[in-house]
């Protein structure tokens, strides 16, 4: 195994502009779907202030700086660039967004930015999402007044973060907005969909000659039979399908490959739904199969898939209580418990294996796969607070292991760019609010103070001699 992370590679934190930025209703930006869904009747928590890292990025990135960490992940916010999700641009969202590139800029963490993160404008939202095409040209607008605006900064762009979880969380498993469940041939059309809107976006980036690269963010989840037997392996390839195969073929292939629309026409005949495609679909595809400059990939945990027959059930784990999960889906398989698999609070594996095996098959099945950047791992803790100190030592063991699974492939020839930790500061979860946490600095939601965890000065003595290092050697 490689003992040295490559001379250029990356150590950088991410962010996403909805869970960091707060400021939700400050120089004139517009609502997107997470601000009705945050703020309806019985919410638990919203994005206000959330890190304020709207007020607060100059103190973020000179941490940053300070901990030696060269990369971030930021996300623009659509509505505050385009109030009204087209039509008439805001100045001040575009100035903001300047400010933020340059101060990246200027503390040399470099900025990787995304177009969309969740936050679609609030009036697409009620028009039907991404089941609806016209959002496709919406989105290439967009996209256009951003690779414009900060294209002659900007040298990472992605697309889109996690595709497959708009689709899964908002339609299968109900805990994004619009909260469906169990809604199978949605969630494959939105998976396709979106693969139009990023093949063009990436076409049109490409035909502006701008000096950067451009991908897309991918959540990738190992799935592995949870005993070797042909019903269970049919599962975890059905699984597979639908959650990285199809999406994988895309952007990749330019098409989708026979096997995978077998698996894919098996679950949606199951399921009594069909895919709507158009021929040009397909001609966007290749072109941006062709010029697709880096995968970006996150990487949380992997599944273990079950041959299943009855009909779909799901229950979240929203609060951290160990063993109350249920995913089971009508056609396609069970993702079960693994007894030999350690998980978090949130039922989630800890399976770096998935990481390394997902990092090969991208090298193995798509191989004109440029590099790899693992744009979000991390680990939700409830860290304790003490007298301004954190000690997270399972966070670092977390990502201790992953980085092990990364230096692994590299060694085997895949071509990995960089690491960035979700999260460079805590964050708004999605579906779990502010008690879960994953940032590198702990934030007082109260004062919004920022203190480094134990984890801090353990990735910066890390990036700093580029090598892993056994937690023990970090004081704190």
């Amino acid at each position: 195994m490689a003992q040295k992370f490559p001379e250029d590679f990356i150590f950088g934190g991410a962010t996403a502009a909805y869970q960091v930025e707060g400021a939700t209703q400050e120089d004139g930006r517009g609502p997107c779907v997470w601000d009705a869904y945050m703020n309806r009747p019985g919410s638990r928590f919203n994005a206000d202030p959330a890190s304020d890292f709207y007020h607060q990025y100059k103190q973020d990135l000179q941490l940053a700086h300070d901990f030696n960490i060269n990369g971030i992940r930021i996300s623009l916010s659509w509505t505050r660039i385009l109030p009204e999700g087209e039509g008439k641009v805001n100045p001040a969202g575009i100035d903001y967004y300047n400010k933020l590139i340059d101060e990246c800029i200027r503390q040399g963490v470099e900025p990787f930015v995304t177009l969309h993160h969740f936050d679609t404008p609030l009036k697409y939202f009620q028009n039907g999402h991404w089941l609806n095409r016209e959002l496709i040209d919406k989105f290439v607008d967009y996209a256009r007044i951003c690779f414009e605006a900060f294209g002659d900064r900007v040298t990472k762009w992605a697309t889109f973060n996690e595709p497959w979880s708009i689709a899964q969380n908002g339609y299968l498993a109900g805990n994004f907005p619009p909260n469906e469940t169990f809604q199978i041939a949605k969630a494959i059309q939105i998976e396709h969909n979106l693969m139009v809107a990023h093949a063009r976006a990436l076409n049109l980036y490409k035909s502006m000659n701008l000096p950067g690269k451009i991908g897309i963010v991918h959540t990738l989840e190992g799935k592995v039979p949870i005993m070797d037997t042909p019903e269970n392996q049919h599962a975890r390839d059905l699984d597979d399908a639908i959650s990285n195969r199809f999406m994988l073929d895309a952007c990749y292939l330019g098409k989708y490959s026979d096997t995978t629309m077998e698996l894919i026409h098996e679950i949606l005949q199951k399921n009594n739904g069909e895919l709507i495609t158009e021929a040009q679909d397909f001609v966007d595809f290749a072109k941006a199969a062709e010029q697709i400059d880096f995968l970006g990939m996150n990487y949380y945990s992997s599944h273990f898939l079950q041959a299943y027959e009855g009909e779909s059930q799901v229950v979240n784990n929203s609060t951290g209580e160990k063993g109350t999960s249920v995913f089971c889906l009508k056609g396609i398989g069970a993702r079960v418990s693994n007894p030999e698999v350690p998980t978090t609070d949130w039922d989630w594996p800890i399976y770096p294996e998935g990481m390394y095996m997902q990092l090969k098959r991208i090298a193995r099945d798509y191989p004109n796969y440029k590099e790899i950047f693992i744009s979000e791992n991390g680990m939700g803790y409830k860290d304790d607070f003490e007298d301004g100190k954190i000690d997270d030592t399972p966070r670092i063991e977390y990502v201790t292991k992953h980085l092990e699974a990364i230096l692994k492939a590299i060694a085997e020839g895949v071509n990995v760019g960089g690491y960035y930790i979700w999260s460079l500061m805590d964050v708004l979860s999605w579906s779990n609010g502010y008690n879960k946490r994953y940032g590198l600095f702990y934030v007082d939601y109260t004062d919004q103070k920022r203190y480094p965890k134990k984890s801090a000065y353990w990735y910066k003595a890390m990036s700093q001699r580029r090598e892993l290092l056994p937690v023990e050697e970090i004081a704190y």
